[in-house]
């Protein structure tokens, strides 16, 4: 089980990087020296995932701006996953896709963020912030039902790189609070 202020749980999955041969795998060590979005979500071909995963590619240059990488994940195929990037988004495909989906089709690093529903095989949206020395430092889990904020992500990230305190609902360019003496 992960925890925050822990080495986030190590990883190595089939990914869509190379979409022609889907050889390519994605670790975490791969991401080492970045900050890491990395998000599980239930199924492809479904009917909430796309709307976060595409509304995360919409924003994705934000998270670059910010020395961040994103990585989609389910416990689909990688052959699934280049299947419903390649169905247009009117046919409710993905479409063009801008950062990696990991295929965890063994459901062992959906268990190691203990995000994995034994019963469905499947994952909840769970959703993980590591920094670039690979330390756990935010995670959220919503029902298969309820998609994530992407501002909040954003945010989230921007808090955890001020390196303060920082008091509810802060928002870039707010000040952050001081310890009393």
């Amino acid at each position: 089980m992960p925890f925050v202020g822990k080495p986030a749980p190590d990883f190595e999955m089939l990914s869509t990087k190379n979409m022609k041969t889907l050889e390519e795998t994605v670790k975490l060590s791969d991401y080492r020296g970045k900050w890491l979005v990395f998000f599980f979500y239930p199924a492809d071909f479904t009917f909430v995932c796309p709307t976060e995963i595409l509304a995360m590619n919409e924003r994705l240059q934000e998270f670059k701006d910010l020395d961040c990488e994103v990585l989609g994940c389910s416990t689909d195929s990688v052959h699934s996953h280049k299947a419903w990037i390649n169905t247009p988004r009117d046919k409710n495909g993905l479409g063009s896709l801008d950062y990696p989906l990991a295929a965890d089709f063994t459901k062992e690093v959906a268990r190691k963020y203990d995000v994995l529903v034994e019963e469905s095989g499947q994952a909840l949206r769970g959703l993980f912030i590591i920094d670039p020395e690979g330390i756990l430092r935010y995670q959220v889990v919503h029902d298969m039902d309820i998609g994530r904020s992407v501002d909040e992500t954003l945010r989230v990230l921007e808090a955890l790189q001020a390196g303060g305190l920082c008091p509810a609902n802060w928002k870039p360019g707010q000040s952050l609070l001081t310890k009393p003496e």
